[in-house]
């Protein structure tokens, strides 16, 4: 039989082809103007003209992966939602600069390639394209025995998306007297996981299977799983209603928390200040706060702690900037404000002074 040598040693190139049928349809609802391309060719063409929005485009891309949250899918075998955490995790990182993604390509990597939970994570794929508004244009699957052990399996993904030269957002015009929004997250997203593991690895007491207070009723491995929360759409109808220049710097709150990435924005003659009692801590944080006995530093380096995304703006256009974001359905909290100089030295850093964490946190 074609190809039975190179099955029996592990890889099964029949099965990676029946996959690529499978995932057609998926793939399909993601069409949008530019594309080129249909699954299957050896590279993915897209026609920037097509996009008639841009007088100069300037491409951005990002690359990114799910990290250890796929334990927990693995765990639970269920494979429908890890996909759009890959979407989100690179369409939210081109977003925060203004920028519209246009496509994305996956990589999943798996020991033994089992063809419906390799369907499964795909089509999530497929979904966070359409709620990002880019198309999935291509990708690839590798089987590696010896690599990967069993079914396990990595993803990751990239994309590129477009911003016109003249509306880049990157954070150089930040100046002292910005308000800083924080946009609410949906929970863990897809950072902290390894720590979470931990955690719950190591007392008896916990388990993915049983449901806690904060749960509502799931088990907590599903209520893990719950996918991030993909800002495209929300944050660019924003920046078209609102005054050009209105928001001055973004940062996509991910692995660092929010001090390390709000850091990477803000120009060196400023910092933020930050008050905790702005915003509630969302239960499950408390939770992980309270079953790993983690200090409020910790929590701040390590989650999100309920913002997923911050926008910083000029004081006098950051009432529209938050009335525009929640008209389309975002949860936002005025956390502080831009100052000039650097914070105090019992900061979390000299850019970022996050203050009242033990007034509301505990």
């Amino acid at each position: 039989m074609k190809g039975n040598a190179y099955k029996e040693s592990g890889v099964d190139i029949v099965a990676a082809g029946s996959l690529v049928d499978r995932i057609k349809s998926h793939v399909s609802k993601t069409d949008r103007s530019g594309v080129m391309t249909n699954i299957g060719a050896f590279g993915a063409f897209f026609d920037l003209h097509k996009v008639k929005k841009y007088d100069h485009p300037i491409l951005i891309s990002s690359t990114d992966g799910v990290g250890t949250k796929l334990k927990i899918a693995l765990h639970q075998k269920s494979h429908g939602t890890i996909g759009i955490d890959c979407v989100a995790m690179c369409v939210n990182d081109i977003v925060v600069h203004g920028a519209e993604p246009l496509y994305f390509l996956d990589y999943f990597a798996t020991g033994k390639l089992d063809v419906d939970i390799a369907e499964h994570v795909i089509a999530g794929v497929a979904e966070g394209c359409l709620q990002a508004g880019c198309a999935l244009v291509g990708g690839e699957t590798a089987e590696m025995p010896g690599v990967y052990r069993g079914g396990d399996y990595d993803l990751a993904g990239f994309t590129v998306g477009c911003v016109e030269k003249d509306n880049i957002i990157n954070g150089s015009t930040i100046e002292d007297g910005d308000v800083i929004l924080g946009l609410a997250s949906n929970g863990v997203h897809s950072n902290g996981f390894s720590l979470v593991r931990k955690i719950i690895e190591e007392r008896p007491d916990l388990s993915y299977d049983r449901d806690s207070y904060f749960t509502e009723g799931h088990p907590l491995g599903e209520f893990l799983l719950k996918p991030t929360r993909i800002y495209v759409k929300p944050v660019l109808d924003m920046l078209a209603a609102c005054d050009n220049g209105a928001v001055h710097g973004m940062a996509h709150i991910t692995g660092g928390g929010i001090p390390e990435n709000l850091e990477r924005i803000i120009p060196d003659d400023l910092h933020a200040v930050i008050d905790a009692s702005s915003w509630e801590l969302p239960p499950v944080f408390a939770w992980i706060k309270d079953m790993g006995q983690i200090g409020n530093d910790d929590m701040l380096h390590t989650f999100n702690c309920g913002i997923g995304m911050i926008a910083v703006c000029k004081a006098d256009q950051a009432a529209s900037v938050k009335l525009e974001l929640e008209k389309n359905g975002e949860t936002v909290f005025e956390l502080g404000f831009i100052v000039k100089g650097t914070a105090s030295s019992s900061a979390q850093n000299e850019k970022v002074a996050i203050e009242n964490t033990d007034k509301a946190w505990g």
